[in-house]
């Protein structure tokens, strides 16, 4: 499976941004596909994730409520629908995915390269 992310960009605190993650190749139901973040200086931490199956969620707490994972089995997309952006939330956002689900990076095997999110105070 490869990976492309995209939707990235500069937004306004407050404001809202919609990332995509296309996945090429089959994806298998008991994947789960995530979103990781990177900020400058900063390891890279767990967004949120979805099992690609049951379509079940996991979000990172200081994501919770403001950002929304989601995925399309026909169009072998996942989303991350972020809102309420914080300047803390500015960040290259990477998409993975991995056999299991885990809040470690470690764990994905997949990833697609990293759009950069910016949000502005």
């Amino acid at each position: 499976v490869q990976l492309q992310a995209s939707g990235g960009g500069l937004v306004q605190a407050g404001g809202s941004l919609r990332l995509s993650c296309a996945a090429s190749g089959r994806i298998f139901s008991s994947a789960v596909m995530g979103w990781f973040r990177q900020a400058p200086g900063k390891e890279r931490e767990f967004v949120a994730a979805i099992r690609w199956g049951t379509g079940a969620t996991y979000y990172a707490d200081s994501v919770k409520g403001r950002f929304t994972i989601s995925r399309d089995k026909a169009e072998n997309t996942v989303s991350l629908q972020m809102n309420s952006l914080k300047p803390e939330d500015t960040a290259v956002y990477y998409c993975a995915a991995g056999r299991y689900y885990s809040r470690e990076d470690y764990e994905y095997d997949r990833w697609g390269l990293g759009t950069q999110v910016t949000v502005s105070s």
